[in-house]
């Protein structure tokens, strides 16, 4: 007969299974089969009606690592992605710690920051494909009062990435302030009076109090914005297309260009195959290594 404790461990168990049955069911569906089929796929070469697609192993994959434009593109997205995530948190960050302040019409500031966050990205790049237009765009209209020359924001290797770039921290940091402006809220008061009897600047309370109980939000802000630097690629269809040259061609964009406008899906579960292992590993790095120096309350 079995005893009582040995039930209830049971019970509990089947409870447990049955809690997570369907994020499991979901994550398997839509997650962790594409993943694996995706990886499957890159195994075996681009099949035609008069040769079928072979085993060829990590052939794509060699394939890949001897492309220039494959290196030119991880180029371009890691370079993305060092320029628009640090970026975008620390004007989050900055734009939260103002719209938490007793400042006059502070709703207003909320809603002026968040407005971007909101707008679609295909409607955001539209928006500042009027500002980068060249001779009649907002800026050039700006640079020529100024005495500068007019300059095709979109249109040359040397500043087409960086246009891509302020689209997306203009896009970004309205998002990522919500989340600090929401941890703020939670932060005790009597820290910042205790903080004020003991003498402390408010750089001191800041550096020393705040921002340590901000690490959760920013390590959880820190990887949806790793994951959206590889994943947005709306606005290139409006803006530049991965030109001229492919100076601002991302990952993901050159994933789509060879699964759909060149239809080598081989080539393209590969470099996905890649950069889910890529990004796999630097979220188990931010887990397992800042994790350890996060408090949470």
């Amino acid at each position: 007969m079995t005893d009582p404790f040995t039930l209830e461990r049971r019970r509990r168990a089947i409870h447990g299974w049955l809690l997570l049955s369907p994020a499991l069911v979901m994550l398997s569906v839509f997650a962790f089969y594409p993943s694996f089929a995706t990886f499957v796929t890159s195994l075996w070469s681009r099949g035609t009606r008069r040769r079928p697609s072979e085993f060829v192993g990590f052939e794509n994959y060699q394939y890949l690592f001897e492309d220039p434009t494959f290196w030119l593109v991880a180029w371009n997205n890691l370079l993305y992605a060092a320029v628009t995530i640090p970026i975008s948190i620390t004007l989050a960050l900055a734009m939260a710690l103002w719209a938490n302040a007793k400042i006059p019409a502070r709703s207003f500031v909320r809603t002026a920051y968040f407005t971007p966050a909101i707008l679609p990205m295909i409607a955001a790049a539209n928006l500042w494909l009027f500002f980068y237009t060249p001779s009649f765009g907002i800026l050039n209209q700006i640079g020529g009062l100024l005495g500068a020359d007019p300059v095709n924001w979109l249109g040359q290797p040397s500043t087409a990435l960086w246009a891509v770039c302020a689209v997306t921290i203009w896009k970004e940091a309205g998002f990522f302030m919500i989340f600090y402006l929401a941890a703020l809220q939670t932060i005790p008061p009597d820290l910042k009076e205790a903080a004020e009897i003991e003498g402390a600047s408010r750089w001191t309370y800041l550096r020393r109090v705040v921002l340590p109980l901000l690490m959760p939000t920013t390590l959880f802000i820190l990887i949806n914005a790793m994951i959206n630097s590889v994943k947005l690629i709306d606005h290139l269809f409006i803006l530049t297309k991965g030109g001229p040259s492919d100076s601002s061609k991302l990952i993901l964009y050159y994933i789509w260009e060879n699964a759909f406008a060149y239809f080598d899906r081989p080539t393209a579960a590969a470099m996905t195959a890649l950069m889910l292992a890529v990004l796999g590993a630097l979220a188990a790095f931010q887990f397992l290594m800042l994790d350890k120096r996060t408090h949470y309350r």
